[in-house]
């Protein structure tokens, strides 16, 4: 028997269910057993740590110890984790959604350890026939005028930008010398400095805006003529000092300048292709693509329409509700809160924004359960390594290494929410390629 089996052997679980789709483990880790394993780890570490004046696995268990305290208290711990997690799956009565801690064990103290986890548990949801479902979505024909749209496009989009001797409109682009109100930091960064003064640059009369409401102050601007307007920037703006700020700005407008649309023989020369009709077959090919992409989409959102409606009314976990709410409460302030006033009047109105928040996280988290038992009734999995590449995925755009975001979904009791996540994709995918007519 593993020495993990022998902990996990050991441990006393008592089950309550306090809520719908919660149940509530209070674990029981006998002194002595904690004890032998404590030892199994000093063990452990003890024979591949390297202390001076000690070959390896020499050193006296005392000073092992004492010198990789926190070492062994962490792995300990994990051990620990390990036990209760084989423990609870054990119990096949349950479909685990998630877990976290309502009590931490404490190991620091003589005695028993004890701590609860708290489990999500998944609903009962009847999808009926779901095998039979169809939808009809007809592909999308992509005419010559469209490929004609496109191509005007490139035209344009590859084009150079030359001098005009007209006010400025749309799209056109202006050199300037500007100038802000805002005083620098001594340490301002050379980027802050350029978003406040510059000379001889170009602002472009499109968005993204640089500086907001330079497009609407702007056009219509002529070369060898002053303008005056106040940018409020918002919490996006990408300049910590600047977030939330206002700051009056002063433009001269040096020239005005057009993109010039590209001659057929330019653009072919710009691309590297031999001929239009070939640009026009790549055109086409790609518009079939991105309209097939919108097919696919629309019919995954008819499917998840019929399963909802199949699935009728069940129960949500009130703890994953609770987070899905949190998740669309931060969303709304994302986009709404853009000023200091903008915050004040969140705050005044944060419980209409709270239940709007939770009549968007019931949907998203149905779709997730309904998802979730999809992919339980097609018998798909998520391997490790899909599960890794998932996690790589994810630590870029988090700025994690993945070792560290595995670490950290695995004591936060997420990891295996995302590989629910993950088979409910799987499952949605391979449905849609079922139904889709």
């Amino acid at each position: 028997m593993s020495k993990k089996n022998l902990l996990a052997d050991s441990a006393k679980v008592e089950y309550t269910d306090p809520q719908p789709c919660c149940r509530e483990a209070a674990f029981t880790f006998p002194a002595d057993a904690v004890k032998a394993e404590k030892a199994r780890v000093v063990s452990y570490i003890g024979g591949v740590a390297r202390l001076p004046g000690f070959r390896p696995g020499r050193a006296p268990a005392g000073l092992v110890g004492v010198k990789f305290a926190g070492e062994i208290r962490e792995e300990l711990r994990n051990r620990i984790m390990s036990a209760a997690f084989a423990k609870i799956e054990e119990d096949k009565e349950h479909e685990l959604l998630s877990l976290n801690f309502k009590t931490q064990p404490d190991l620091d103290k003589e005695g028993d350890v004890t701590f609860v986890l708290t489990m999500n548990i998944a609903p009962e949801i009847d999808l009926g026939d779901y095998a039979a479902m169809t939808v009809e979505l007809p592909k999308e024909e992509i005419s010559e005028g469209k490929v004609d749209e496109r191509l005007k496009l490139y035209h344009s989009m590859y084009g150079t930008f030359a001098d005009v001797d007209e006010p400025a409109k749309a799209d056109d682009m202006l050199k300037v010398n500007y100038a802000g109100d805002f005083e620098l930091p001594e340490d301002a960064s050379p980027s802050l400095r350029r978003r406040i003064a510059a000379d001889d640059t170009f602002i472009m009369l499109s968005e993204p805006e640089n500086i907001p409401g330079a497009i609407a102050a702007l056009t219509g601007a002529e070369k060898g003529k002053e303008y005056s307007f106040t940018a409020n920037f918002d919490d996006n703006c990408g300049e910590e000092a600047l977030k939330g700020k206002s700051v009056n700005y002063k433009v001269t407008v040096l020239a005005v300048q057009r993109r010039k649309e590209l001659t057929d023989a330019e653009l072919l020369e710009k691309i590297r292709m031999d001929s239009i009709d070939e640009l026009r077959k790549v055109i086409r090919q790609g518009l079939e693509r991105d309209g097939e992409a919108r097919r696919r989409q629309e019919a995954a959102d008819a499917v998840c329409k019929k399963l909802d409606e199949a699935a009728g009314d069940f129960p949500l976990p009130p703890a994953l509700l609770e987070s899905e709410t949190s998740r669309e409460l931060q969303n709304i302030a994302r986009t709404t809160v853009r000023s200091e006033a903008d915050a004040d009047k969140f705050k005044a109105e944060l419980e209409e924004h709270r239940k709007a928040a939770e009549t968007a996280a019931r949907a998203a988290l149905r779709r997730k359960l309904i998802l979730g038992k999809l992919a339980k009734l097609e018998n798909l999995t998520v391997s490790d390594k899909e599960l890794d590449d998932r996690i790589t995925a994810m630590s870029y755009y988090y700025g994690m290494k993945p070792a560290e975001l595995r670490s950290a979904l695995i004591r936060n009791g997420a990891i295996e929410e995302l590989r629910m996540e993950a088979a409910s994709e799987k499952a949605l995918e391979q449905l849609v390629a079922k139904v889709l007519k």
